[in-house]
């Protein structure tokens, strides 16, 4: 764990920060840029939709903060939903609302979502991952991220993920993931590739 992190699992108190820090992340990625396509109401449409998915997973104790929600993870664990019947039926009436005439977007990267995602072995989904603009560079979010990794790793677990942004691949390989495959989204949108990690050595 990068020296002063102190992550911890987060708790129904802390999601709206989190929320936020994941708003302001997403804010200009690729996938959900081409989703919410009016800059200037993105960072308020990301906010309330991290903001239901983060009230919907809390349940599974696998969201993790730092202090001031600087780095923010969200994850599935095995077995688990991440939204119920009824969640995913706020979630259709959310996004309806947010996008109007435009929520063919969103269910066209949830439904590319849902096709590309494994179906086994068990395994721990990383659903969301950001960082707070003012604590990018430091290397918060990585170190963040590497110490999920080490607790999943502990299980023998594997790991998967969507990356939305190309950016982030090479960040992401040198954890141990892999690319997996891509899907490129409707009218020549943007690329989407989604990756895996096998369990490395556990902990001592």
């Amino acid at each position: 764990m990068m020296e002063g992190m102190d992550a911890r699992r987060a708790g129904p108190d802390d999601l709206t920060l989190a929320a936020d820090t994941l708003a302001l992340a997403f804010d200009g990625d690729p996938a959900w840029s081409w989703v919410f396509t009016v800059a200037a109401r993105r960072t308020d449409q990301l906010r309330a939709v991290w903001g239901l998915l983060l009230e919907a997973s809390v349940r599974h104790g696998w969201i993790w903060t730092t202090p001031g929600a600087g780095a923010v993870t969200q994850w599935i664990p095995p077995g688990a939903d991440e939204l119920s019947h009824e969640e995913e039926a706020a979630m259709g009436s959310l996004m309806a609302e947010l996008l109007g005439p435009d929520l063919w977007r969103a269910i066209a990267l949830l439904e590319a979502f849902e096709s590309a995602r494994p179906t086994g072995p068990d395994h721990y989904y990383l659903s969301l991952f950001g960082t707070r603009p003012e604590a990018r560079g430091q290397g918060l979010g990585m170190a963040l991220l590497a110490d999920n990794l080490a607790l999943v790793d502990a299980e023998r677990m594997p790991a998967d993920l969507e990356s939305t942004n190309p950016a982030n691949l090479e960040r992401y390989r040198s954890v141990g993931f892999v690319d997996a495959g891509e899907f490129t989204l409707p009218g020549g949108g943007p690329v989407v590739t989604t990756m895996w990690r096998e369990p490395r050595g556990t902990r001592s």
